[in-house]
């Protein structure tokens, strides 16, 4: 896939994603945030929590999980620590991450809660 065509699979793929979130209660805080060490696809909130997800498109849900690695899970963390740092509670702000996967023919699979090793 060439860089143009990639960038709008992707961007497609998130917004897809974000539609999912708001019809489960979420607002979108922010789109592509980029910190100093990386960025993040979509940050939402509600009442409860922020949620900090990554967004993964290839043919299948397992190529697109199988694209996560442990640096740039590390990178999505320190990230979204950054973000934290601008809310009112900072790190005590209750949230989580979530992989989202959306396969070839648009089906996305939500993981909640990804725990980081």
């Amino acid at each position: 896939m060439n860089g143009s065509l990639a960038y709008h699979a992707g961007y497609a793929a998130e917004a897809s994603v974000e539609r999912e979130y708001e019809r489960r209660g979420f607002t979108v805080l922010a789109r592509r945030w980029r910190g100093r060490g990386g960025e993040i696809d979509l940050i939402l909130g509600n009442a409860d929590q922020v949620v900090f997800v990554e967004v993964k498109k290839s043919k299948s849900h397992d190529r697109a999980v199988a694209m996560l690695g442990a640096r740039q899970l590390l990178r999505i963390q320190q990230t979204a620590a950054e973000f934290l740092g601008t809310q009112a509670k900072g790190q005590l702000t209750p949230s989580r991450f979530d992989v989202a996967l959306v396969d070839g023919i648009g089906a996305i699979k939500i993981i909640e809660n990804v725990a980081f090793a």
